[in-house]
């Protein structure tokens, strides 16, 4: 059985939302490259506190197995797609 390595890429946010929205945007562009991304797992912390993580996605399981794809505090029900909102 071969190991499984996992990548932690330091990028800097001046706030907790703007961390999210910009860790929500890099799992999402990346899982259309590969599969092996998983962004239910994905969190992010400030700078001094890296042991204290904010989920970024909600993840709950959906049935069939799907998982929940919107932020973490969204107010709408779960959905394994994003809700793209017109801004026109």
């Amino acid at each position: 059985m071969m190991d499984r390595w996992v990548i932690h890429l330091p990028i800097t946010a001046p706030d907790l939302l703007r961390a999210r929205i910009f860790a929500r945007t890099a799992a999402r562009v990346l899982g259309r490259l590969s599969a092996r991304v998983e962004p239910g797992g994905v969190t992010v912390s400030a700078e001094d506190q890296q042991g204290v993580h904010h989920w970024v996605f909600c993840d709950r399981p959906l049935p069939g197995g799907a998982r929940c794809a919107l932020p973490t505090d969204h107010l709408s029900p779960c959905s394994r797609r994003v809700r793209w909102v017109s801004r026109h």
